[in-house]
């Protein structure tokens, strides 16, 4: 048990466990805001009435929902930007650098 504790301690698995509860709490976070603030915003510049996710169009036989695609570009790149600057923020890139 005590060498379980040390790898604990050692290896930062704590603050692994809490970055990682943190990451879906803000993805949570920035779903809501991509799908109830921005998508509809959006949308009333394409003329998708339903918001973006609605945005389609049909090629052949297949309708491409590109609407959708948007929606997740959308959601990624707010997340990635959080992710940035929560990391130069709390100067965590500093971190594992040698001096």
């Amino acid at each position: 048990m005590k060498g379980f504790m040390e790898f604990i301690r050692e290896r930062g698995v704590v603050g692994l466990a809490v970055g990682f509860i943190l990451g879906g709490a803000i993805s949570k976070l920035v779903a809501s805001l991509v799908t109830d603030v921005i998508n509809p915003i959006v949308g009333i510049f394409l003329g998708a009435a339903e918001g973006l996710t609605a945005a389609t169009f049909s090629l052949g036989g297949a309708e491409i929902q590109w609407g959708s695609f948007v929606n997740t570009m959308i959601d990624f790149l707010i997340v990635a930007l959080v992710v940035y600057f929560g990391v130069k923020l709390l100067k965590l890139d500093k971190l594992d650098k040698k001096n």
